[in-house]
């Protein structure tokens, strides 16, 4: 038996609430997840000091595969199994947030897949080691914000290829993550997020502040703010994508497979709230 989560009105909530709105053989009481599993990483690119991890769980429906990262432990594999044949609106009741939007970007996903979205802009991410990936990754991801040079740019969820790309732009950064530590190069990572932002010209997020639920006051202090929110997303790409326009202004969604899983070329897909003018 899966609970049922409490109803809130978040930008997630509200998403959910529309897409449970829909009706005929599209709606969300019809899909089913078929496959349902984790992906548990770890990283150290080649020649780097540092490396990192991540939990992710991932559902399809249909063609689709919608993901989120967990904390480790988060979830055990008895409970992922559970997910497999269930309805997505069963999922998308379910009181652990990454469930929701691991469902919720499977569902968003199958009803508009990015390749085939009218504001996507694909770029391939060319065939890598893992370093070489993670490096073109961040320029396309650092290329979609409005900063300039001598400008400070809020990194919230610490990528080190991203802030050696913001640095060969001109960009000062404000390293922010819940896991604290230490940059590559050895500089404090804040873990207050109101902290990194209250000084920052422009935000730069990772995709896991859906799940974690620090989205929310994250795109509210952008917005008090008047600064741009950039989102570099994994974790719920699709629901973000619901989002532009609405507290996010720039996304870099990376569906699954994720570019640290193969060495052969892979896709993410930009979009902007700025159309074809872009930076």
């Amino acid at each position: 038996m899966i609970p049922f989560c409490e109803k809130t009105n978040t930008p997630l909530d509200r998403v959910i609430e529309g897409v449970r709105s829909r009706t005929g053989s599209a709606s969300a009481a019809e899909a089913r997840v078929s496959v349902a599993f984790l992906t548990v990483q770890a990283a150290r690119h080649t020649g780097r000091k540092t490396g990192y991890g991540n939990t992710v769980l991932s559902l399809r429906v249909g063609a689709a595969v919608g993901s989120c990262a967990v904390e480790p432990g988060e979830l055990d594999h008895a409970e992922v199994a559970e997910f497999a044949g269930c309805g997505v609106d069963q999922l998308l009741q379910h009181p652990k947030q990454p469930v929701r939007v691991a469902a919720l970007d499977a569902y968003l996903s199958q009803l508009c897949p990015h390749d085939q979205h009218p504001l996507s802009r694909p770029v391939v991410i060319p065939p890598g080691d893992s370093l070489a990936k993670s490096v073109h990754r961040a320029e396309v991801v650092t290329g979609l914000l409005r900063a300039r040079p001598g400008q400070r740019v809020a990194v919230i969820g610490v990528v080190n290829s991203l802030l050696a790309a913001l640095r060969e732009r001109g960009l000062q950064y404000v390293p922010c993550d819940l896991r604290g530590g230490r940059t590559e190069w050895d500089e404090p990572v804040l873990t207050d997020h109101a902290a990194a932002i209250s000084t920052s010209d422009a935000v730069l997020a990772t995709g896991m502040t859906l799940g974690n639920g620090t989205f929310e006051d994250i795109a509210d202090r952008c917005s008090s703010r008047g600064i741009p929110l950039t989102v570099f997303a994994q974790s719920g790409a699709a629901v973000f994508r619901e989002l532009l326009g609405s507290g996010v202004d720039a996304l870099s969604a990376e569906p699954y497979p994720f570019f640290w899983l193969a060495g052969g070329a892979t896709s993410i897909y930009t979009y902007t709230t700025w159309g074809e003018d872009r930076p």
